[in-house]
């Protein structure tokens, strides 16, 4: 909480001018609900309060449950996805270590060795409720429902925020590759650029 006084006769202009600037910075940052407010993470919440969008990408129901840009994680990002059956991510690859848990629903994953000039043609994992995957650092992927239920996973990301470099297809070379950073759910709270690690 925060008192100001301001009107007495004694009060300077810079006094006045500072103090409102302060108000206006703490009402901007907290009360207001600033829509990308770095305070870290409560202990305990719900997660049903928490926003979801997609992004414009038909079929995804994103969620970030904890992130560096949103709540100040230095070392991990965490996202609940759904998608719905058909729904895919891009074929991309990123400078980070990434692990799905399936909550429920079924589909494949496909998966790149990103060791030539380009990923080539992947090699298909199905997954289903219960299973893990973990992609490794710079390796394409891609995750679609292929089933005819919701896929929901919850991933885990490490180094955030990310930067991805998204691919066409499969055979694109990778100095072609699309960088988008920031990405998508991160775009209206990245404040400043960072050094790309590729």
């Amino acid at each position: 909480m925060i008192v100001l006084s301001v009107g007495s006769a004694s009060s300077s202009p810079i006094v006045v001018v500072f103090s409102v600037a302060l108000l206006l910075f703490y009402f901007s940052e907290t009360s207001l609900g600033a829509p990308c407010p770095i305070n870290g993470l409560p202990i305990v919440r719900n997660i049903s309060d928490l926003p979801q969008d997609n992004y414009g990408r038909p079929g995804l129901s994103h969620m970030t449950v904890a992130g560096s840009v949103l709540h100040g994680m230095k070392e991990v990002k965490i996202w609940l996805q759904t998608f719905a059956p058909g729904s895919e991510t891009p074929i991309h690859r990123h400078s980070c270590e990434e692990v799905f848990v399936v909550l429920k629903g079924s589909g494949t994953l496909y998966l790149a060795e990103t060791h030539g000039n380009f990923p080539g043609k992947p090699i298909e994992f199905p997954i289903f409720a219960n299973s893990t995957i973990h992609i490794p650092i710079n390796d394409a992927h891609q995750v679609k429902n292929t089933g005819h239920e919701d896929l929901q996973v919850l991933v885990i990301i490490s180094r955030p925020p990310i930067k991805i470099f998204i691919y066409e297809d499969w055979f694109m070379p990778h100095t072609a590759a699309r960088l988008k950073f920031p990405y998508y759910w991160d775009e209206q709270c990245i404040q400043e650029s960072q050094k790309d690690e590729l």
